[in-house]
């Protein structure tokens, strides 16, 4: 008997508390790959050189960066969510 026999046979199988959890953890991970994705950006877009600290101008262009950065993410996911909304009263 294999470890995989006592998983659950479909969603309606798993336990709220589990399928709560696992949602959280996988918001968690978006949410950091959102923010490693951001430092990417913005570092490729204001950084030349690393330094000690950072100048005013790097300085600007890093907020800079980061406000569009969020607001281009909460409009994207804004006009999904409308999308989808749309698509469920479709149904």
């Amino acid at each position: 008997m294999s470890s995989f026999d006592s998983l659950p046979s479909s969603k309606d199988d798993v336990d709220p508390e589990v399928a709560s959890f696992l949602q959280m953890e996988s918001q968690k991970a978006e949410l950091q790959a959102q923010v490693h994705k951001l430092a990417d950006v913005c570092w490729e877009q204001c950084i030349d050189r690393p330094r000690d600290k950072l100048d005013s101008k790097t300085e600007t262009c890093v907020s800079n960066c980061v406000e569009r950065f969020i607001d281009t993410s909460l409009t994207i996911a804004t006009r999904f969510q409308k999308l989808l909304q749309g698509a469920a009263a479709n149904m």
